[in-house]
Formats: C-alpha cells, structure tokens, sequence
C-alpha cells in the first residue's frame, strides 16, 4: 500500500511525541492532548485526517467513561474504608518488594481472567497505594504489575479482556467458528505464569524506584499523638505485627498504656487490648492517617461531641499564638473543643517528645496542633489572633468506616453485572454507572469527594490517546505498517505468517489500542489464512494476545495510563520493563500456537 503525505506526516509526529515521553519533556497527558490536536486541526488541508467534531467523541467513547465512572466507585471504596478490608485480607503484610508482586500479581491475574482488567485496576488502584504507604512498600514497584498481571490474566479467557470479545464476535461475522471460553486458555496460561515470573525478576533490575508527585512534598515536623484501640474491634486481640502498626510509613509506636501500665519498647508480639492506648510519634500526613484505621479513635477529653458528622470533618493544622487565651492552660481545662468547636489530635513542639497525655499538655505559643474540625474552621479562624497559621491537610479525610460493607457490596453487584457481559450485551458501563451513584447516594462518599476521585490526566490521555489512534488509522499509517510486515514476512509459510500477523498487531496495540489494533488486524489475519489455505484460529488467537499484550508504551493499553502517574513513571519506564514481556508473549504464543491449535 502506497503511503501518501498524510501518512507520513502522521507518523513522524507520533514518532516525535514517542521521543519526547521517552525524554519526559511534559506530563504525558499533554504531550498526548498536543499531538491530538495537531493532527486533528490538519484536516483543514486533507480530509484523511480525523474531523473535529469525531475527535472530541472520542471523549465519549464507552471504554472512557467507564474508566471514569469506575474512579468514583473506587473513591467510594476510599473515603469508606473498604480498601483497607479488601486489602489485608487478600494482599496480606509483606516485608519485601518481591513478595509482594508475588501477592499482588497472582490474584490480579487470577480475577483478570474473568474480569474485565479495567475494573480490576480501578478496584486495586486504591487499595494497593494504602497497602504500600502502610507496609511502607516501594508503590513504583507495584503499580506496573498491577497492570501486567491484569493485562495477562485477561488473554486467559474469552471475557478476560474486551479484546478477546471483539476477535470472537469478527469471527462469527466473518462466519467462522467463534470462540469459545476456553479456546484461548492453552495458550494464555502459559503466557500468564511466564510473563508474571519475567516481571518479577526483570523489576528488580529494569524498574527504578520512582515517587508519585503526588508523594514528593515532605514536612519534618513530628507530632506526638494518642489513640485508643476500641473494645471489639479488629485490633482487639491482635498483636502489634499483625495490626500492622509496627512499620508505619513516617510513624513509630512510642508505647503503649494499658491502665497504669505502660510498655515502652513495645515487641511486634505484643497483643492489643480494647481501651490500650497507643502513643505514636510521627509526620502530619501519616499522623492525619492514623485516624482513619479502622479499631484506632481519638481519645475523648470532653462529653460534647463536635457539631459536624465525622465524614464532613477536615484536618487542619494550627500554630498558637502568644494571644491566644489557651496559653497556659491544658487541652482539658482550657475546653480547646467547646471553644473553637475542633479536637486536638496531637501537638508538635519543637521536635520535643511531649509525655503528657494529649488532654493534658499545657500548650505554649509556637506549638503546632493537628486539628479535626469542620471545614468552616480554616475561614473562621484564619485571620483570628488566636492562632498564627491555619492550613488544611491535603489529601486526607476521615474515612467512614460504617460504610464499608455497604461499598464493598456495591463494588460486588458492579463486578457480577460485568462478568455477566457475555451473555447480558450490556458491558461494564451501566454497572459502574449505577455503582457510581449507589456509593454517593449511600453515602460512602460525597458529590465532592466523588469529583475528587476521578482522575482527569489519565482520562484526558486515554481520549487523546483514542484520537491519535484514528488519525493513525483514518491517513492509512497503521494499515501500511501492516501491510509492509506482511509482505516481508508474508513467504515464509503459516509459521511465518502467524509471526508477522502477531508482529504487525502487536506493532499496532503499541501505537493504537488493543480494540482497535484487533480490530484493523483481524481482516489482514483472515485474508492471509484464506491465501495459504489454512486454519483462521491459529491467526486469531495470535491476533488475541497481540492486541492484549503490548507493555513497551503506557498507551499501549488503558489500564497503563491508569497506573502511569499513580507509579510516578516516565515513558522510558515502560519501554525497559514492556519490551522484554513483549518478545517473551510473541514467543511463547508463537511456538504454541502452531503446536497447540495448529494450521
């Protein structure tokens, strides 16, 4: 096939935009969203490129919004707690990086395989970045093979992935045998446990340690803070290991007091009691954080609750001034509560480490506390004399614990309605939107807290992604890739063939997304069974797992831009861990494709 301006121009700008993600010369989703409009604002000079009004549906494109729409559901899961109990149970405490990629990777892929991998990422996305930050794990080392694992899980069975879906569905319209749950099984097994093996010992050499952005902002100051385990809780009966306490990012357990007893160097055997109380000393962030661990509450100093529900309230920093009428006087006596309508949870100063139990320390200008209170705190008190500085805690809210099993249920109910696809014809997207509305109608989390939760860069690189793909498609680029590897390949027998047709998807899962890098290779796999007189299965199980198995670039699959920034990753990243998992996939699909399903 001929190639003419458009195509080539096509890809040389691709090719740039390939080269400055590899330098991470910008964020990835505006190096995706710039090439995306270039290319669409040419088609004021030939109509082969995109047209406006398609490129901005693709912002409305099915797999899109479902990405979308599953970012609340997993912020319902946040703000909930339900990460927590979906977390320890499955993934467990462990102490090294290793093994836990062994723990994470191996359900993934295991629920992957009849699972759509996007609602599988989007329920791990959240529950695998507190489980780093608590066993103080490195969450660049996780967040790849989370995606991995789903990718590889999914070419195990026909609904494991959409991309299976729509080879089965080309088949049956081409009035070929299509495909059956497992007829893809033989081969995705294999490719699955090889692939979850090489990502384990590749990462330790190929994946560097890289931290989020959302992680690079570090504060010092250390605060020392009292919590009481409460009576029936989970903590109640387990020891310090096994609550996971012992470890705590930025935290250490000073000791604990169990009436008048108190146990300094407190062993990670030690078994907790309802109503011990817990002195830790630690940075804000991971202070702030503690208060959301299901068994731990603060302790109470006064009878009057605060006036807002907890799930409202806010962390707030706060430095006392020389004016404020609470130097001099305890927590207690001064009544801080009744008076600014607020809870002290702990107190730094200076670096000092403060004995005194939180009620009871005498506060002195300069002393920074942590505060829980209602938003309205910061603005009402901001410009008082009572207080020199006043500034929320980012990113951290009290979680509502009591809606856990109310958000893990609707996560269920959305992830039977999508393993129900098949036979249902309705796809993931109603479920999630439902899901989606459950979790802020119940009140797992707000309309606030839902907005927050979605994940705007990553949806902007998949719909800039999804236009770039048309335009690679629409100027005849990607069918000229194809074509050209075919025809070099083309000669050498159905062997030959099957490693081009699998080369040349693979080419184009890279470039485009795995839908439609299936969808533009199916017909090309077809004509060249039909010209060597052969078996069309073979191809399109090569057709299958090439689509679904491309990691060199973040954009070769949704569910890698989905992990891109929350892994802290650069472009290159993928190229050093993908490459090799691509050619160990082209690999092992190759010589058991012809062995196993034969010509």
């Amino acid at each position: 096939m001929e190639l003419g301006w458009e195509g080539w121009l096509t890809l040389v700008t691709v090719l740039a935009m390939t080269v400055g993600l590899a330098m991470n010369i910008a964020a990835a989703d505006a190096l995706l969203m710039l090439t995306a409009i270039f290319l669409t604002s040419l088609r004021v000079f030939s109509d082969r490129f995109v047209a406006p009004g398609v490129a901005a549906s693709q912002f409305g494109n099915e797999g899109l919004v479902t990405v979308g729409v599953l970012f609340v559901l997993a912020g319902g899961l946040t703000y909930s707690g339900g990460t927590s109990r979906i977390g320890t149970p499955i993934l467990g405490t462990p102490k090294t990086n290793e093994v836990a990629q062994a723990r994470l990777m191996l359900p993934v892929a295991g629920i992957s395989a009849f699972l759509n991998n996007t609602t599988v990422v989007a329920m791990f996305l959240p529950v695998v970045k507190d489980w780093a930050r608590i066993n103080r794990l490195d969450v660049s080392k996780l967040m790849m093979p989370l995606s991995f694992a789903s990718v590889l899980g999914g070419v195990c069975t026909l609904i494991g992935t959409s991309t299976n879906v729509v080879v089965g569905g080309l088949m049956e319209e081409a009035n070929l045998p299509g495909l059956g749950m497992f007829t893809i099984t033989p081969i995705g097994v294999p490719i699955m446990v090889v692939g979850i093996v090489y990502v384990m010992i590749a990462s330790r050499f190929l994946l560097p340690s890289r931290t989020p952005a959302s992680e690079k902002i570090s504060n010092a100051r250390e605060y020392t803070v009292e919590l009481e385990v409460e009576a029936g809780s989970p903590l109640d009966g387990a020891s310090i290991a096994k609550a996971a306490l012992r470890n705590l990012p930025g935290l250490y357990l000073f000791e604990v007091r169990r009436g008048e007893h108190v146990e300094a160097a407190v062993s990670p055997d030690y078994v907790l009691r309802g109503g011990d109380r817990l002195v830790f000393v630690g940075l804000v962030q991971s202070v702030a954080d503690l208060h959301n661990i299901r068994g731990l509450k603060s302790v109470q100093h006064e009878e009057r609750p605060l006036d807002v529900p907890r799930h409202d309230r806010v962390f707030v920093e706060v430095v006392v001034s020389p004016t404020s009428p609470m130097v001099g006087s305890s927590i207690r006596d001064g009544r801080f509560r009744s008076r600014y309508d607020a809870a002290v949870l702990a107190v730094h100063r200076n670096g000092e480490l403060i004995q005194s139990k939180i009620g009871d320390i005498v506060l002195r200008a300069g002393d920074t506390l942590l505060v829980e209170a209602a938003p309205a705190f910061i603005e009402n008190h901001r410009d008082k004399s009572d207080f020199f500085l006043v500034s929320r805690v980012k990113s951290v809210t009290p979680v509502r614990h009591e809606k856990a099993r109310i958000a893990l249920l609707i996560l269920a109910g959305v992830v039977v309605g999508g393993a129900l696809e098949p036979w249902t014809h309705m796809g993931t997207l109603p479920f999630a939107f439902a899901g989606a509305a459950l979790v802020v109608l119940t009140g797992c989390c707000s309309m606030d807290q839902a907005r927050k939760s979605i994940e705007w860069s990553v949806l902007f690189a998949i719909g800039a992604a999804l236009i770039i793909a048309k335009n690679l498609d629409s100027s005849g680029a990607s069918s000229a890739l194809a074509s050209l590897l075919l025809s070099t390949m083309g000669g050498t027998g159905p062997v030959g063939a099957l490693v081009a047709i699998y080369v040349a998807t693979l080419l184009l899962t890279e470039l485009l997304t795995n839908n439609a890098a299936a969808a533009l290779a199916f017909p090309i796999a077809h004509a060249t069974a039909e010209s060597l007189g052969v078996s069309m299965l073979p191809f399109a199980i090569a057709v299958c797992v090439a689509a679904s198995c491309g990691f060199a670039t973040p954009t070769g699959y949704q569910t890698h831009l989905m992990v891109y920034g929350a892994g802290g990753y650069r472009f290159s990243d993928f190229m050093k861990m993908g490459l090799g998992l691509d050619i160990v996939c082209l690999v092992i699909a190759c010589l058991l494709i012809p062995i196993v399903i034969g010509f």
